[in-house]
């Protein structure tokens, strides 16, 4: 009986707020599946655009995704934005090495090749932006990673940009954050990391050049140790992990980018490192380094030159050792055949050398190769081939290979897509020849042979 009674007043809303000739008027099952058919046309032209947009973009795959400062004319996004990257699976060892490596690399993780030779773990961000009555933004950022047992607090940093009317891209920020941290994918090498807690400013616009500048802090860290005193019930002096303050190592850190000498894209890097009195006045030492970027993108691909010197360090100016003199150069790139074919390489130098203790000194040399077929846009299969010679000043040196064949299943057609399923075969060889003579051990040949399932993610 109530719904017979609200059945005039609900069809008097609808007179009034529908037209009458829309009321009348009738439609056939002709227009109604043509209306649909325009419909479905236009959302799969869409998706197809953005398709087509993301892979004609002109982005350098080499490096893998990063997090990057905030632009005056974002779109503020609605509650917390939610970022990271992760990989976990599983990876089943069935000869000598769970993963292929030669003893002594310096040129990354896996300077032997990444493919199917890494383990699990991920970063997880989540973030928040604000914009002002004055136009400015600002955002919080806090990460936790887990590569490890422990579960550590990477990020927790606040910046704002569109804060100077003269040079509305400049993004200052203060905290704990991933700082100064070029990465090289195919190997997984930062070839400079001074991650810490400090202050700086990004993307300082100075006549068409960008300028990063900051002094950061290396963030205090502890291993646990089990401690005599029977009074404490866990007898634990802490919990492993980073800590809250500063070590006593620091780093001034610049770069200077958005240069272009023709068709090359150019960056320059100098840092300087320094430390506290919380560091021994006999310990406390001083650090420098440089570097160089030389980059080409065109429709084909990306290629790209790195160099690197660095005095009393190696990648970092935290970590300082006396008359230590290191060099790192390589080559890399990307370079695409067709859509579906493409192939990424990695040419790379190392050179260790300590004047005061030369019983370590050496150089790396790798070379890594990654063709790459998408038989759609979602399957596709690589093959991955990597060599690695570490050649010692005394006592001779070790060298191996790897190789890995990985079947995929991706979110898009490209090297760039995640997420990615991913089941492999990896086998390889590793002769350390060195380690043995150190160590008195036996001189033998490590054989490799693993199958492994993981899913890769950034986001």
């Amino acid at each position: 009986m109530n719904t017979i009674k609200k059945l005039p007043l609900t069809m008097a809303v609808i007179a009034a707020l529908c037209p009458i000739s829309v009321l009348a008027q009738e439609f056939t099952q002709e227009q109604i599946d043509a209306i649909v058919a325009k419909a479905v046309d236009k959302a799969l032209a869409e998706r197809q655009a953005k398709m087509d947009a993301a892979v004609a973009k002109k982005a350098d795959v080499v490096t893998e995704p990063q997090s990057a400062a905030q632009s005056p004319d974002m779109a503020i996004p609605f509650g917390i934005k939610f970022t990271g990257y992760a990989r976990y699976g599983a990876h089943f060892q069935a000869a000598d090495q769970k993963y292929v490596a030669v003893d002594g690399s310096y040129n990354g993780a896996s300077a032997i090749g990444r493919l199917g030779n890494e383990g699990n773990g991920g970063e997880f961000q989540l973030s928040k932006a604000f914009k002002g009555e004055n136009g400015a933004i600002w955002d919080i950022n806090v990460m936790i990673d887990h590569w490890g047992d422990e579960v550590n607090l990477k990020k927790a940093y606040a910046g704002v940009t569109n804060i100077m009317a003269s040079n509305p891209n400049a993004y200052f920020w203060a905290g704990r954050d991933f700082h100064q941290r070029p990465q090289q994918g195919i190997n997984d090498y930062f070839w400079m990391n001074h991650d810490g807690q400090g202050a700086g400013v990004k993307n300082f616009d100075i006549g068409g050049v960008q300028f990063d500048v900051a002094t950061v802090a290396a963030v205090e860290s502890c291993s646990p140790e089990v401690m005599e005193d029977e009074a404490n019930p866990s007898r634990i002096t802490c919990t492993g992990g980073s800590g809250t303050g500063d070590k006593g190592n620091y780093a001034a850190t610049s770069k200077i980018h958005g240069m272009k000498i023709g068709p090359i894209d150019m960056e320059l890097y100098a840092n300087y490192g320094f430390d506290s009195k919380a560091v021994e006045s006999d310990e406390r030492l001083n650090a420098w380094q440089g570097g160089v970027v030389l980059s080409h993108t065109n429709d084909s691909g990306v290629n790209k030159v790195i160099a690197r010197y660095s005095d009393n360090a190696d990648n970092s100016v935290f970590n300082k050792t006396e008359d230590l003199t290191t060099v790192y150069a390589s080559f890399e790139g990307l370079y695409k055949f067709t859509q579906a074919t493409q192939v990424e390489y990695i040419l790379a130098f190392h050179d260790y050398d300590n004047s005061r203790d030369k019983t370590d000194n050496r150089k790396n040399y790798n070379a890594i190769v990654r063709p790459m077929h998408w038989w759609n846009d979602v399957h596709s299969t690589w093959l991955e081939a990597g060599w690695q010679h570490v050649d010692y000043d005394n006592g001779g040196d070790n060298k191996g290979w790897k190789l890995t064949l990985s079947q995929n299943m991706s979110i898009a057609m490209g090297p760039e897509f995640r997420p990615m399923l991913r089941f492999y075969v990896t086998g390889g060889k590793v002769d350390n020849e060195r380690t043995a003579r150190v160590n008195g051990t036996k001189d033998e040949t490590l054989d490799d042979f693993n199958v492994g399932a993981m899913w890769e993610a950034w986001f």
